[in-house]
C-alpha cells in the first residue's frame, strides 16, 4: 500500500496509520468481493420466491457499494492510497469467490450468512486496533459496519432457520 506524499499532522503516527490501513484494505478487499458475489446472487437466483430474493440481495449488494467507497475514503483520510486492482483484492479477501453453477436460494443466503459473519469477526479484532491508537473516528466507522453485518447476518440467518 502506498503512502500520500503529503504528510498528515493528525496527532496519529505512521505506524498506527499504516496498521489501521492495512487492516481496512483487507476490509475493502472483503467487501468488495461480498458486494460482487451479493450482486452475482442477485442476478442469479431462481425459484418460487425469486422476486423477495432478488430484492433481498439488491438491498445488500448496494449498502455494500456504499461501504466499499467508505473504507476507501477512509484509507484516503488516513493518508493512504487505497488498492483497487481485482489482483489486489483476490490476494486480500477474507471472502471467496462462489463456485460457478446455479445455487439454491438457501444455499446462495447459507454462503452468504458465513461471508457476513466471517466480516463481523474480523471487524470485532480490528477494533481494539482503532480504539488503542486513538482514532475514534475509525472505530466509530468499524463499530457501523459491525451493525450493518450483523443485522444483514440476522436478515439471512433467519430466512434460512427453520422451526
Amino acid at each position: 500500500m502506498k503512502k500520500d506524499p503529503l504528510e498528515l499532522k493528525i496527532d496519529l503516527g505512521s505506524k498506527e496509520r499504516a496498521k489501521l490501513c492495512s487492516f481496512l484494505q483487507e476490509l475493502l478487499a472483503s467487501s468488495y468481493s461480498l458486494y460482487l458475489k451479493t450482486q452475482n446472487f442477485h442476478w442469479n437466483v431462481t425459484g418460487a420466491s425469486f422476486h423477495s430474493y432478488h430484492l433481498m440481495f439488491q438491498d445488500q449488494y448496494e449498502e455494500l457499494a456504499e461501504a466499499i467507497d467508505e473504507i476507501a475514503e477512509r484509507v484516503r483520510a488516513l493518508g493512504y492510497f487505497s488498492e483497487g486492482s481485482f489482483a489486489s483484492f483476490a490476494g486480500k479477501s477474507l471472502v471467496q469467490d462462489a463456485k460457478e453453477g446455479v445455487s439454491t436460494p438457501m444455499k446462495m443466503i447459507e454462503i452468504l450468512l458465513e461471508d457476513h459473519e466471517r466480516v463481523i469477526r474480523y471487524l470485532r479484532k480490528g477494533l481494539p486496533l482503532a480504539e488503542n491508537v486513538g482514532d475514534g473516528a475509525t472505530a466509530d466507522f468499524i463499530n457501523k459496519r459491525l451493525a450493518v453485518h450483523e443485522k444483514t447476518a440476522w436478515m439471512l440467518r433467519s430466512t434460512v432457520t427453520h422451526i
